[in-house]
């Protein structure tokens, strides 16, 4: 069954996450596919992730399809303007991807090439418009294509940033513009999030798109505290992180959280699934699926 008849029947997602490496070695992702196959429904695979220069998206992606993975190919509106966007995800859908996840991206001074342009032609709204219209057989320039594409839409939602209801705002922008599912930042703050899962439900926009909430295992108290001081956005209840210094087993302990905010997650009314983020530890996922008791069975 493939990502979108699980959205679409209203069964619970379980979706992954890769990175790709900053090299041309295409068996990275090989290697790395094996950890989700049979265990996830989808994987994504990250776009030039943290303004880091990486195999291409699209090609980990039909890398991914050889492999009997499916595939959420991310794409990011820092690196291209709107010829180039149109451009790939024409290239993607001849290549058989079939699901794309839209972002603005992360500014190129967190990267190692904080010189870079950016192009920012069109946000993370107007690209999800951009591939609606597609969807629709038409190109921004009004051609009508002779074959349109069929993509299963994707966006991100940040439940943590403030303020608080213009994140609200922005998301229900994102689904008026057509984003069939929506992945959240990771889950640390469980309070704070089933808040934001209210007025989710109170807006009614649970109804209109699957919200997928991000789980991320970390191995180690600093990984915990980089995300807190560095990545904006995030918000980590302090609990986990006495947790994870008082820990005798930092990787143990990593998985038993996760595994308990998932279980927490799945109580949460109009959550639809999901979002694994193992950075770097991707052979961890099995182990948490099925202690999770995670299914991806039809």
């Amino acid at each position: 069954m493939t990502l979108r008849e699980k959205i679409d029947s209203n069964q619970f997602v379980v979706c992954g996450e890769i990175g790709p490496p900053q090299s041309c070695d295409g068996d990275v992702i090989r290697a790395k596919s094996k950890y989700f196959k049979g265990f996830v429904d989808a994987v994504n695979i990250t776009d030039n992730q943290t303004a880091i220069a990486r195999l291409s998206s699209i090609a980990s992606a039909r890398i991914l399809l050889d492999e009997g993975v499916e595939p959420i190919m991310q794409m990011t509106c820092r690196d291209r303007n709107r010829l180039a966007i149109q451009s790939d995800l024409l290239g993607a859908a001849a290549l058989g991807i079939r699901n794309v996840l839209c972002l603005t991206g992360d500014h190129q001074k967190f990267g190692d090439n904080p010189e870079a342009k950016g192009v920012f032609d069109l946000d993370s709204v107007q690209l999800i418009a951009t591939v609606s219209s597609m969807n629709r057989g038409f190109l921004l320039s009004g051609h009508e294509m002779k074959k349109a594409p069929a993509f299963l839409i994707g966006a991100a939602a940040n439940p943590f940033a403030v303020p608080f209801e213009m994140r609200l705002i922005r998301l229900h922008k994102k689904i008026e513009a057509g984003a069939h599912f929506i992945q959240t930042q990771p889950v640390f703050d469980l309070e704070l999030f089933a808040r934001w899962m209210e007025r989710v439900v109170e807006m009614g926009l649970h109804d209109k798109t699957a919200i997928l909430a991000g789980v991320l295992p970390t191995k180690s108290v600093k990984a915990l505290l980089w995300m807190k001081e560095e990545v904006p956005g995030v918000k980590i209840n302090e609990k986990y992180i006495e947790r994870m210094k008082l820990a005798r087993d930092p990787e143990e302990e990593g998985v038993k959280m996760a595994v308990e905010i998932i279980q927490a997650l799945k109580t949460i009314k109009g959550i639809r699934g999901i979002h694994l983020m193992p950075a770097l530890w991707e052979s961890i996922t099995p182990t948490i699926v099925r202690e999770a008791g995670l299914s991806t069975k039809n």
